[in-house]
């Protein structure tokens, strides 16, 4: 652990041994149905912050007759560990299965709680949570506090490969695509039409891009979307923003998305540094994004240089 984190924990735990704090962070989850066999746990429509507990995903899980599968399991052990409660309480089948769909924290630092539970990430995923779980750490530690207590990165401990299995009565297509990351794990329920999409569709939300490919990204929503032409009326469960956007927010993250790559690419054909690039005004359809204001700029920083460079060199087309 690193030092400064230690320190942080040694602390929280000195107050609540004190009378600091009567118990735990309570995230108050809440499960809720979306098909048969099928509960997402919504996060809130936010950035990283102390109020939200750094619970900004969506998780979820499928009970089949052969055992529940876990989608993501949240931003802290203390998330893991509620959720896991939540998952008792509302199913008795037990779970065989946890999948991590992508490298971010959010999607894996709750697997502490399901230590004993086979737990599954595509390999890029886990060589990703394994390089920079430590700093993913650090800053959850700074961003939420106590929030945190007892938090280590956990990674996926087994390799997923691409397959259809059967989980008793649910087809479940596991599917490899990349765009938002180098490795973005997909689940399809043929069974229910439920697509657990991951970091690749984001509702109502800026999409963050520290680890983007804007064109892998939207060559994988346009994948995606024929992929779902076989499942009966398919709902899209993003990893952030409100479920009920359905497919809407997968369309809406291609926009959003499309816009983008356009903008920088203006952008950096007409000469404009960064600070410029930062201040390109924004449509009106993405004004009203949660986190738009953190995340744009963030974008801006990750992507710009890229299309900087290719300018300079004479290798961008608008």
């Amino acid at each position: 652990m690193n030092p400064l984190r230690h320190l942080a924990c040694a602390v929280v735990l000195v107050l609540c041994s004190a009378g600091g704090f009567a118990q735990a962070p309570d995230y108050q989850l809440k499960a809720r149905a979306v098909a048969k066999d099928t509960w997402v746990i919504e996060g809130a429509n936010d950035d990283f912050s102390r109020q939200n507990g750094c619970n900004i995903i969506n998780t979820g899980f499928i009970a089949t007759s052969a055992g529940t599968l876990v989608i993501n399991t949240g931003p802290s052990r203390q998330y893991g560990e509620q959720q896991r409660k939540l998952i008792q309480r509302t199913t008795r089948q037990p779970v065989v299965a946890v999948f991590n769909l992508n490298l971010h924290p959010d999607y894996f630092f709750g697997n502490q709680a399901w230590a004993d539970v086979p737990s599954f990430a595509l390999p890029g995923s886990r060589r990703g949570m394994q390089a920079e779980g430590g700093a993913y750490a650090d800053n959850l530690y700074k961003l939420c506090g106590d929030w945190m207590l007892g938090t280590e990165s956990t990674p996926a401990a087994r390799p997923l490969e691409p397959a259809t299995q059967q989980w008793g009565d649910h087809q479940i297509v596991l599917k490899r695509l990349h765009g938002h990351t180098s490795d973005d794990l997909v689940l399809l329920d043929k069974s229910t039409g439920v697509v657990f999409a991951g970091g690749l569709v984001f509702a109502n939300r800026a999409p963050t891009t520290p680890h983007a490919d804007v064109a892998a990204w939207l060559d994988s929503l346009q994948r995606l979307e024929k992929d779902m032409a076989d499942l009966p009326a398919s709902l899209v469960v993003p990893s952030h923003g409100p479920v009920d956007q359905g497919r809407a927010g997968l369309a809406q993250t291609r926009r959003y998305i499309t816009w983008l790559d356009a903008a920088l690419r203006t952008a950096a054909l007409q000469g404009l540094d960064l600070v410029e690039a930062m201040q390109l005004p924004l449509p009106a359809e993405f004004k009203g994004f949660a986190a738009m204001d953190a995340e744009f700029p963030r974008s801006v920083v990750h992507l710009y240089p890229a299309y900087e460079k290719k300018a300079l060199a004479g290798d961008l087309q608008k």
